[in-house]
């Protein structure tokens, strides 16, 4: 068959006419663009040691490579629905994918910190480009019955994904595979990113952009800006003393924010396209939604860097069994999305997100105990599974329902862009968090008390939650409904990266830009 018929962009998504012959290839192809994500967004958490001692990074470094790859995939995220909007879903799918793909072996061959640090930015970055473009693609090939199919797919190969992502970083570090140590961590990517680049080009078909789409380069660049000045000093800070500059650069994020809403409601009033609905900005549950899920991704991504880094600098856990070592928060989380998602969210309306935190806050305290009393003899991740396990079942819980219920608190037209704003709060959330909580830590660390740091991050983890708490009884009482126009069901989250996977568990409408697309369109973030 010539490559030029697969690539009709005559076809409509008309459920009269003939399915596309080659779409299931397209699933296939998006699967693995997201499976690459999940990967480099949980794969690094067990490489600590190893590029300590192999580039000399300190713990300011590590928060880099880890946060910084979900600071520039957040703050583009909604930029890069827009691109897709414009220049078509495939060409930047595609243009997102050999950039993913390319950062990868950069990240691979980097010689130092910085430069590792500096191609993490740029593979987040490609990752934005990348990951709003695969279910928009999705929705273009399928409908009806095999959209619900294509859904069902997705929550599993995605949560085992997330699971696999440590387990497989630590194998390989462990495994030093040619001699390569962590840097297989990235190169695993090539073959995974070339074929699905291959497969992509070959047969997903090609549909024009809409060239009247504009782009607000304006209110990319505020937020670009905003984030940076936010997770700079986060990531600083301690290590400096918190000097003036740090407490001027999160002064002058909050008033970037401030200006990026301004500059927003400004282009919709001038009749131009703002990146974000500036409408949104006034419905007071969404806004404090915003905060909810900042808060409650920040915490959970934090605590789960903090376990990983007492488990291989306090406990001297290898790269392989620390990545095992997750799998109790995994399978916890996976419980309590399977519940929540089941029938919980639907009986008891948002008291499932008052349960879940309150069973967080239970584990948590269960493993300050078990923390409390370990010896400095042998140690087994079986001394800390159960609150380790009690927690992730409440993250569960709130990961599988949250977007649903901020999202009913905006009108139908509004989902999409509320949908991107989510996701980007969402990954901006989680390296605000990878900050914030490696602080705490190595605060306690760099005195050998591995225990007390790992107690003043689930202190600093229980005030977010109470927080998190405070803001749910301000949310809607009911989610979004899921009717049958959506065709997605409820994808349950099973990942020890938790990530970003709280919008792949709604079955809220997605769009992007100025196209529907079903589920989630844009994603992330991943938690790490």
């Amino acid at each position: 068959m010539e490559v030029s018929s697969m690539r009709d962009p005559s076809r409509t998504d008309d459920t009269t006419t003939e399915p596309y012959r080659w779409r299931w290839l397209i699933l296939v192809a998006m699967l693995v663009a997201e499976i690459m994500d999940l990967l480099d967004a949980s794969i690094v958490n067990v490489a600590g040691p190893a590029l300590e001692e192999s580039l000399g990074a300190g713990s300011v470094g590590l928060q880099w490579v880890i946060g910084g790859y979900a600071l520039t995939l957040g703050a583009g995220l909604v930029l890069g629905g827009r691109l897709g909007d414009r220049y078509g879903r495939r060409r930047m799918f595609l243009i997102g994918l050999a950039a993913f793909t390319a950062t990868s072996l950069l990240c691979a061959a980097a010689p130092g910190i910085g430069t590792l640090i500096a191609f993490r930015l740029l593979q987040g970055t490609a990752g934005a480009m990348l990951l709003p473009q695969g279910l928009g693609l999705l929705r273009e090939n399928f409908s009806g019955p095999e959209l619900t199919k294509v859904f069902a797919v997705f929550g599993p190969v995605l949560g085992l994904g997330g699971i696999i992502g440590p387990v497989l970083g630590g194998f390989l570090i462990e495994g030093d595979f040619f001699g390569l140590g962590w840097r297989s961590v990235f190169l695993v990517n090539l073959p995974i990113g070339i074929t699905a680049l291959i497969v992509a080009a070959i047969f997903v078909p090609e549909r024009p952009g809409n060239r009247t789409v504009r782009i607000d380069v304006t209110g990319a660049a505020l937020v670009a800006a905003s984030c940076a000045l936010l997770v700079l000093p986060l990531n600083q800070g301690q290590q400096d003393g918190w000097p003036l500059w740090t407490w001027l650069c999160m002064a002058a994020s909050v008033a970037g924010f401030a200006l990026f809403a301004a500059q927003q409601r400004r282009a919709a009033a001038a009749g131009r396209e703002p990146l974000v609905t500036p409408g949104l900005l006034r419905k007071p549950a969404f806004t404090v939604g915003l905060g909810g899920i900042a808060l409650f991704f920040g915490g959970l991504i934090g605590t789960q860097l903090v376990l990983t880094l007492f488990l291989q600098i306090g406990r001297h856990f290898t790269a392989g069994d620390a990545g095992l070592g997750n799998l109790p928060l995994a399978v916890g989380t996976a419980i309590g999305g399977a519940v929540s998602g089941a029938f919980l969210a639907d009986r008891i309306g948002r008291k499932v997100l008052q349960i879940g935190p309150l069973v967080q806050l239970a584990g948590a305290a269960v493993l300050w105990f078990e923390l409390d009393s370990l010896t400095p003899g042998p140690f087994s991740i079986r001394d800390i599974a159960p609150g380790v396990t009690l927690a992730g079942a409440g993250a569960g819980m709130v990961i599988a329902a949250l977007f649903s219920f901020v999202l009913a608190a905006v009108d139908d037209d509004e989902i999409g862009s509320a949908s991107g704003v989510l996701s980007a709060v969402q990954a901006i959330g989680g390296s605000i968090g990878v900050a914030v909580f490696g602080s705490v830590f190595f605060a306690r660390a760099r005195t050998d008390d591995f225990t007390g740091g790992f107690n003043h991050a689930l202190i600093v983890q229980a005030c977010l939650l109470a927080a998190f708490l405070g803001i749910t009884f301000l949310l809607p009482e009911k989610g979004r409904p899921d009717d049958g126009q959506h065709g997605a069901t409820a994808e349950p989250v099973t990942t020890a990266e938790t990530v970003t996977s709280s919008e792949r568990a709604t079955t809220a409408e997605t769009v992007t830009g100025s196209e529907t697309v079903t589920g989630s369109d844009v994603d992330r973030h991943h938690t790490v």
